[in-house]
C-alpha cells in the first residue's frame, strides 16, 4: 500500500518473513490494485462523466513528493485519474503552500514527476489568491521571499515592486548582522526606492536576519526607512502567504517553513512596538480564501474536461493536520455559515478582501472531506537484506534474500507524527484557538494510492 507498488510483487517473492501489517493485510491492501492491473477495462472505465460530481485537491510535499523525490505510489495513483488518452477524467487541482515558483513551472515539474500532463490552471500556489486583492496592484510593495519574486508579483497583477535586494543595494548600512557583508556606501547601480506602501511576503527568505531587519524598518518608519521611526499604527498593509510552521523535505524530521519566519516577524514587532502585527491578507493553507480559490479552479477544470454540471463534493488530500486538514474543515464550516446567511460572510485571513467585488457564485460544493496521509515510504536503502516498512508509525520487518532493486532508504514522508506525546498547536496565530474537531480528518490513509482507491469506492467511481 505504501511501498513502491511496481516493486511490491517482486519484493514479496524474495521475502522469507512477513509479519502481519497493522491495518490491512497485503491481499486487502493491494486487491484493488491487482484487480485493476488484471482488468484494464475496469482501470480505464469512464463510467459516464455526467454522473461524476467530485473533485480532488492534492497537497504536494509529503503526499506526492518528499523534497525532489517522487513518492513511490504517486505515479500509479495518477494513472487512475486519467483515461486511455492521458487526459484527466476527474477534476484535479494541486494546492501547495510553496511560493517560490510561477504556476507554469510547478505544472511542468508535476507533469514530469507524475507522468501526466498538468496545466498551470490546475496549480494553486500559496500566493495565487492574492490576485483577488486588486486594490493593492498599483501600490509600491516591498517583496520578501526567494526565487523570481518580482516576476511572481507581476504575474499576480502587482505593478510596483521593490525587493529586499533592492533595499540592501540602496541602504546597505541597515543590514548589520553579518559583519563580513556590512557595507556603508550604497551600490552605484542601486535603484531609487520610492516610499513603500505595503509588504508582500511570499515565503521564507534565504537570509532571515536581513529580511526581518528591513521589514521591521519599513513598518517602523511607515515606508520611508531614511525617515524617523514613528511606529505608526495601524501599520502598512501586510499580505502574507504560506503559514506552514514546518514542512517535510529530504531531512529525517520537519524543517522550518514560512510560518516560522512569520512567527519571528510577529514576535520582533511585538517586542519593539508593544503592539500586535496585523495581516491584511494571510493566504495559503489553511485560509478559507485559498480553498475558495481552489474550488473555483476545480469547477474550471471540470468544464475543461467535459463535465458541465457543478462539482458538489471536494476531497482535500494532505499530510499536515494544521494546514491541509484544518484548512479543508475550516472551509467546510465557512460554506455552512455562508449557506445559512443572506449576507456575505468574511473569511479568516482575508481582512483586506473587498467582498462587494466578488459574487461567490462559483461556490457549489456541498460536501467537503479531508483526507490525511499518515505515513508513506520512500524505498531508498543500500541494504537489500532488510526492509523496514513503516505503516502508521508501526514497524514490520521484511527480511529479503539478496535482491538489488534500488539504492534507497525507507522513511515516513509527511509532517504528521502520531507518536508525539503532547499535542502542540502549530496553526497560525490568526486562526487560534482551533477547535479540536477541525483538525480531525474525514478519512485516514497510508499513501496517495490508497487515498484515490478509497475515494473511488466512496463515490462508486472506477
Amino acid at each position: 500500500m505504501c511501498s513502491n507498488i511496481r516493486l511490491y510483487s517482486k519484493l514479496i517473492n524474495h521475502c522469507t518473513l512477513l509479519d502481519s501489517l497493522p491495518f490491512y493485510s497485503y491481499n486487502a491492501a493491494f486487491s484493488g490494485y491487482q484487480a485493476s492491473k488484471l482488468n484494464p477495462t475496469r482501470f480505464f472505465a469512464t463510467q459516464g462523466r455526467n454522473f461524476q460530481r467530485f473533485g480532488l485537491l492534492f497537497d504536494i510535499d509529503g503526499v506526492l513528493v518528499r523534497g525532489k523525490k517522487i513518492l513511490p505510489t504517486a505515479p500509479d495513483a495518477f494513472q487512475r485519474l486519467i483515461d486511455s488518452a492521458g487526459k484527466f477524467r476527474v477534476p484535479t487541482v494541486f494546492v501547495t503552500n510553496a511560493g517560490n515558483k510561477l504556476r507554469h513551472h510547478k505544472a511542468e515539474q508535476l507533469s514530469e514527476w507524475l507522468n501526466v500532463e498538468v496545466h498551470e490552471d490546475q496549480v494553486v500556489m500559496a500566493h495565487s489568491p492574492l490576485k483577488l486583492f486588486d486594490q493593492f496592484f498599483e501600490k509600491q510593495m516591498l517583496v520578501s521571499g526567494q526565487g523570481p519574486v518580482r516576476e511572481i508579483a507581476n504575474n499576480l497583477g502587482f505593478t510596483k515592486i521593490t525587493t529586499i535586494d533592492d533595499m540592501r543595494a540602496a541602504y546597505p548600512q541597515l543590514d548589520c548582522v553579518d559583519h563580513k557583508r556590512r557595507l556603508v556606501k550604497p551600490d552605484s547601480n542601486a535603484p531609487v526606492i520610492p516610499r513603500i506602501e505595503g509588504l508582500l511576503l511570499f515565503g521564507e527568505p534565504v537570509r532571515w536576519e536581513t529580511s526581518l531587519q528591513y521589514l521591521i524598518d519599513v513598518l517602523m518608519t511607515n515606508g520611508n526607512v531614511m525617515g524617523t521611526p514613528t511606529s505608526s499604527y495601524p501599520h502598512l498593509p501586510i499580505l502574507a502567504c504560506n503559514m506552514d510552521l514546518q514542512w517535510m523535505a529530504e531531512a529525517n524530521m520537519p524543517r522550518f517553513g514560512h510560518g516560522a519566519f512569520l512567527l519571528c516577524l510577529e514576535a520582533l514587532f511585538k517586542k519593539v512596538t508593544g503592539k500586535d502585527l496585523i495581516y491584511t491578507a494571510l493566504v495559503g493553507k489553511p485560509s478559507e480564501i485559498t480553498y475558495y480559490h481552489s474550488e473555483t479552479m476545480v469547477q474550471h477544470h471540470a468544464r475543461k474536461i467535459g463535465i458541465n454540471h457543478p462539482i458538489t463534493t471536494l476531497y482535500a488530500i494532505g499530510d499536515n493536520i494544521h494546514t491541509d486538514i484544518f484548512g479543508m474543515n475550516l472551509y467546510k464550516e465557512y460554506l455552512l455559515r455562508r449557506r445559512g446567511s443572506t449576507k456575505k460572510i468574511a473569511m479568516q485571513g482575508a481582512r483586506g478582501l473587498d467582498l462587494s467585488t466578488h459574487d461567490f457564485k462559483g461556490l457549489t460544493a456541498e460536501n467537503c472531506y479531508s483526507v490525511l496521509v499518515k505515513s508513506q515510504l520512500v524505498c531508498s536503502i543500500e541494504m537489500p537484506q532488510m526492509l523496514l516498512l513503516n505503516f502508521q508509525s508501526e514497524c514490520t520487518l521484511i527480511f529479503l534474500e539478496p535482491y538489488q532493486f534500488q539504492d534507497q532508504l525507507i522513511y515516513v514522508t509527511g509532517v504528521y507524527n502520531e507518536n508525539e506525546k503532547h499535542v502542540l498547536e502549530h496553526s497560525p496565530r490568526d486562526f487560534l484557538p482551533v477547535e479540536a474537531k477541525l483538525q480531525e480528518p474525514s478519512i485516514t490513509v497510508g499513501c496517495v494510492y490508497e487515498a484515490i482507491d478509497t475515494i473511488f469506492r466512496r463515490e462508486n467511481f472506477s
